[in-house]
């Protein structure tokens, strides 16, 4: 169905011969469509508040300049969520001796770290920074799940976010060298005598270079670099460095050669990854995950090309790129290209729809929906930190685009929309609010409706699938003791929500 096609033989209770002419509501200015695009790619959603920000700040170049550096960004909201779930500031060895002794489990404390990270990215005024953080969290993938990584797994994350703005050199020491990637990938238990190539082979093959840029000799000298990162496993989970661990030698991987003679490896490690970090074929990978992320599955290789010089030329810093990258024709041109994945959409449904979600206390724990989106999100397709392989979770539009995801969509789209579950510690705005006025044609109330979900106005497309869903004619007049407002109001937000315009970003 195109917006060319403006009429169409109308189902029970709409006039016959009606044509689906999209009409104009008045109301708050809308972004452009270039200006929508920008703040659309790099949030969770626009909304009427997120609209008034981008025009209070002076559009949204200067939003996105201003996102470019979140400190300088008040997020109360954000900021206060964390204190929903206390176990996510225990110390490790606390976590696992609450797990031994069945008090609570370490799959319950990560199951609350991605609810906590999917109510951050509804309620926090940072977007781009969440955007970010969520990007790297995949590109250096450390899963929630498992009775080890576990332990270290939230501060693994908050030092994601503390570097996702900043140099990609210092982000990749960060997450290399941090316990949870140590865990996960055997480096805690690498050591001189049995060092283990896991995260040797992994830090070359998906964190910088990636593959036919190295061999197995490479792999194994990548390895030896790395020991002397330990974990005190299964007892204390203290994170230490041992000397006397680190393979001591002359090493050598591509380019990169130290005589290692020191039995403290950290400062050959810090060479050896900043190594890595400026090499060009590290800033080819890193460019094109950004243009995959941020244009389209395809890049053109000249795009990418034009961005890994920045990077390199700014000495990894990632604000630079970001800022190259929002400037080229290709991402002018890349506008509703990207489907977004379940938790996109999941968080962007729940922000379209202003659900409120409360903190959870007292009775009725299980069936608040600060829990409830965990699950919610599953049934697309994933959920967040839940991908086992270190690839992490893929960003390209394919992998999300099957029919059973759409379906799913559509049946959560429905479901909140109608605001049938969760219902516990979320407050949903009713029909009658989102009436505009007291009557009303529903062709306007399809406008009105498209510019407070969509942030764009309604096409024919639109109007005709409203229409037909809700059985009703373009000039019926709605008002609140209209049949549509009483019991099928979610055909109309469902319709609207199930469009491209919601499932892309």
């Amino acid at each position: 169905m195109t917006d060319a096609a403006t009429t169409a033989t109308p189902r029970s209770g709409a006039t016959t011969g009606s044509t689906y002419r999209p009409a104009r509501y008045p109301g708050a200015p809308l972004l452009g469509t270039q200006a929508r695009h920008l703040v659309t790619r790099f949030s969770y959603g626009v909304t009427p508040a997120l609209a008034a920000e981008v025009r209070a700040a002076g559009g949204a170049q200067r939003w996105f300049q201003r996102q470019l550096q979140p400190d300088a960004v008040a997020d109360r909201a954000g900021a206060g969520l964390r204190q929903w779930w206390p176990s996510l500031d225990r110390r490790p060895e606390d976590l696992w001796e609450r797990q031994v002794a069945e008090v609570e489990g370490g799959w319950e404390v990560m199951e609350d770290y991605a609810r906590w990270a999917l109510l951050r990215r509804m309620t926090s005024r940072r977007q781009v920074l969440e955007v970010m953080t969520e990007l790297w969290e995949n590109h250096f993938n450390v899963p929630a799940s498992g009775d080890a990584q576990f332990t270290h797994r939230v501060s693994y994350g908050d030092t994601i976010r503390t570097h996702a703005l900043g140099r990609f050199e210092d982000l990749l020491h960060a997450a290399v060298t941090h316990p949870a990637m140590g865990i996960f990938l055997d480096n805690a238990v690498s050591t001189a005598k049995h060092p283990n190539e896991n995260l040797g082979r992994e830090l070359l093959e998906l964190h910088t270079v990636g593959r036919g840029q190295y061999d197995e000799d490479d792999v194994k000298a990548s390895a030896r670099i790395l020991t002397g990162y330990r974990v005190d496993m299964w007892d204390t989970w203290a994170a230490t460095y041992s000397p006397r661990d680190h393979w001591v030698g002359p090493v050598r991987v591509m380019g990169f050669s130290d005589a290692n003679a020191d039995r403290d490896g950290r400062a050959v490690v810090r060479r050896y990854l900043s190594y890595l970090a400026h090499h060009p074929a590290t800033a080819q990978r890193v460019a094109r995950r950004l243009a995959v992320k941020f244009v389209r599955d395809d890049p053109p290789q000249a795009l990418v090309d034009r961005l890994a010089r920045v990077y390199l030329d700014a000495g990894t810093e990632i604000r630079p790129v970001l800022r190259a990258l929002v400037a080229t024709p290709e991402f002018k041109a890349s506008v509703g290209s990207k489907v977004r994945d379940p938790g996109e959409d999941l968080v962007a449904t729940y922000r379209a729809l202003r659900a409120r979600i409360t903190r959870v206390t007292g009775a009725k724990a299980e069936e608040q929906a600060a829990r409830a989106v965990l699950w919610q999100v599953g049934s697309l397709g994933t959920s967040p930190f839940s991908w086992p392989r270190p690839d992490g979770q893929p960003i390209d539009s394919e992998s999300w685009s099957s029919p059973s995801r759409v379906l799913a969509s559509m049946d959560l789209h429905w479901t909140l929309a109608g605001g049938w579950w969760p219902k516990v510690g979320v407050a949903y705005r009713t029909p009658r609010q989102w009436l505009p006025r007291k009557k009303l044609r529903f062709d306007l109330l399809v406008d009105h409706l498209s510019q407070e979900l969509l942030h764009r106005r309604s096409t024919a497309t639109l109007l005709r699938a409203c229409c037909e869903a809700c059985v009703v004619a373009p000039g019926e007049v709605i008002s609140a003791d209209h049949g549509l407002v009483k019991w099928d109001f979610h055909r109309l937000l469902g319709t609207i929500l199930d469009s491209p315009a919601h499932m892309t970003r």
